[in-house]
């Protein structure tokens, strides 16, 4: 019996260091955009005017993510760890990665993410500023099965279709929808060199005629703005950078030395989109001094019952009302009455 016991506990104790196909999300830190980090400012501006930032903070917030890879496995005993954890939130691998995904893999699609969240915060900071930017669609990927295969490539800038000048994508839907099928002719700049092609749509799925392409907005700004942060990755840090731009553009202070931090993604028209792991961003601002907390309303479902003690969160669902919201605060007004999530 003795042997047996210690044979259990021995097989007991192995069977919790075999790897767990779980991910587990935990509290990442808080970077403030309007600061230096590693000795060099995240934000800089060239070209036009720009203004140092006081004291305060517009931090940008992170989550930490373990295991579901197969560079990047935990345990079960991390795994029972982080069940125990109320900081943690633990996810089967399956419902975050797709199988085979690889830690590489990963990392490349995140710094896609991060970077297209960088233009998109960009160009959300100057439109809610008034400074004029030009705006073109151009192909971000051809799928090998698609109408456009063999005819148009990745970074061919779209600028007419059936001599229409292609301002949006409604542009490009539209003249689909009328032609119904048939051949639409193309203009494109391709290696600085402008193209006329002809390309017959594809009828979709959903009934729709398709180009058989992927879009993205390739932006041409009046002057500069470089962001440097290296091994952050995604989407949802946009908003925070549309503000820390917006600050970087305005004379004064506009955080007024209050700690702000926040999450969100960020199109061009400066809508705030959702993100996840927001229960752990909440617990990593506070962690960091943060005394506010910017986040989108879409979230406000996964706000309610995590946020911290000491923490005010303000619902935003657009630039402009995180901005007015920060601006508020910041002028030493009393905030109590923005809007949060209930």
């Amino acid at each position: 019996m003795a042997i047996s016991g210690v044979l259990a506990l021995v097989l007991g104790a192995a069977a919790l260091t075999i790897p767990a196909p779980y991910v587990v999300e935990s509290p990442g830190p808080a970077i403030n955009t309007i600061a230096d980090f590693n000795g060099k400012p995240i934000i800089t501006v060239s070209g036009h005017e720009s203004f140092p930032p006081a004291a305060g903070s517009l931090a940008l917030t992170t989550v930490h993510m373990t295991g579901g890879l197969p560079d990047s496995r935990i345990n079960f005993f991390d795994t029972l760890k982080s069940w125990l954890s109320p900081m943690d939130t633990v996810y089967p691998a399956e419902l975050i990665y797709p199988p085979g995904t690889s830690q590489d893999t990963v990392n490349s699609e995140n710094s896609a993410a991060m970077t297209g969240s960088q233009e998109n915060a960009t160009a959300a900071a100057m439109t809610a500023m008034g400074i004029d930017f030009e705006t073109n669609l151009a192909v971000a990927a051809v799928p090998a099965d698609g109408a456009a295969t063999g005819i148009l490539k990745p970074d061919d800038v779209l600028l007419t279709i059936d001599g229409t000048k292609v301002t949006d994508l409604a542009v490009i839907q539209a003249a689909l929808a009328d032609g119904k099928g048939a051949p639409v002719q193309l203009t494109v700049r391709r290696n600085d060199a402008e193209q006329n092609l002809s390309l017959t749509p594809k009828l979709g799925s959903e009934g729709k005629y398709l180009l058989g392409v992927q879009i993205q907005n390739v932006f041409k700004f009046p002057f500069d703005v470089q962001i440097t942060l290296s091994n952050i990755g995604g989407p949802s840090a946009g908003m925070i950078f549309a503000l820390g731009i917006m600050d970087s553009l305005t004379p004064g202070d506009l955080t007024g030395g209050k700690k702000f931090a926040g999450t969100g993604t960020i199109d061009p028209e400066g809508n705030v989109g959702a993100i996840g792991g927001i229960a752990q961003k909440l617990v990593g601002a506070r962690s960091t001094g943060a005394d506010y907390f910017l986040a989108p309303a879409a979230n406000c479902g996964d706000v309610v019952g995590h946020i911290p003690e000491g923490l005010q969160v303000i619902k935003v669902s657009t630039l402009e009302e995180a901005h007015d919201a920060v601006a508020l605060i910041g002028s030493g007004k009393d905030g109590s009455g923005l809007p949060t999530c209930k």
